[in-house]
């Protein structure tokens, strides 16, 4: 990680009032939908947002899931989040701090959505966070390995499909460390998922959806 994680909830909380406003590229917007159409929670679903900076992820998941719970550093970006879910009469969304390797929830989530954000964090960073996603409760049969982990994982970032190119738009060098695509489905892969899907928005922009795999193949 390139800056801490103090200095990344500064960072964010001094542009939260803006960041809806900046965040107007096509690709970034294709990114976002991208990850709820892959998400896809079910009427039952808890979904754990992480990065869920000003909640947009999170509140556009809420009409088709039970519950979202967002996670994110930055008390900036969580403040507009809630003004944003009090002002659409949102009830089942809650807010509050979590990092990707500590995301401070212990209840149960089905699907896990992250979008423009795990590119903060160095390889080895990012392989710790997806073990820690794939480590938390999925809510099935206790005893059985559908009680472990999130049926499906939805990752929107920056990650690199070919050679970076330093003067694309979508990462600074001096604060972001994105990864290549084949380093983050090796992640995926090491935590005992299975990638299903891998959607290519850009040279630089992509969405990883990967599911859980038990015993006979990855789950239904």
């Amino acid at each position: 990680m390139k800056k801490t994680i103090a200095e990344h909830a500064a960072r964010f909380s001094a542009a939260a009032g803006e960041y809806d406003d900046d965040q107007n590229s096509e690709e970034y917007e294709a990114c976002a939908g991208l990850v709820v159409r892959r998400a896809a929670p079910n009427g039952t679903d808890t979904v754990l947002d992480l990065g869920t900076g000003t909640g947009a992820i999170a509140l556009a998941l809420a009409g088709d899931a039970e519950r979202v719970v967002g996670r994110d550093v930055s008390d900036g970006m969580l403040e507009r989040a809630r003004g944003k879910a009090a002002d659409a009469d949102i009830e089942n969304v809650e807010f509050g701090y979590g990092e990707f390797r500590e995301p401070e929830y212990g209840g149960e989530a089905q699907v896990v959505t992250s979008n423009f954000a795990l590119h903060h964090l160095a390889d080895g960073e990012k392989r710790e966070a997806i073990g820690t996603w794939a480590a938390l409760d999925g809510g099935g049969t206790p005893g059985r390995s559908d009680s472990v982990g999130p049926r499906r994982i939805v990752l929107g970032d920056v990650m690199f499909f070919g050679e970076p190119d330093p003067e694309e738009p979508f990462y600074s060098p001096e604060v972001d460390d994105p990864a290549t695509v084949g380093t983050l489905v090796d992640h995926f892969t090491d935590a005992g998922y299975a990638v299903t899907q891998v959607d290519r928005v850009h040279d630089q922009v992509g969405v990883i959806t990967a599911e859980r795999v038990v015993s006979g193949g990855r789950e239904s």
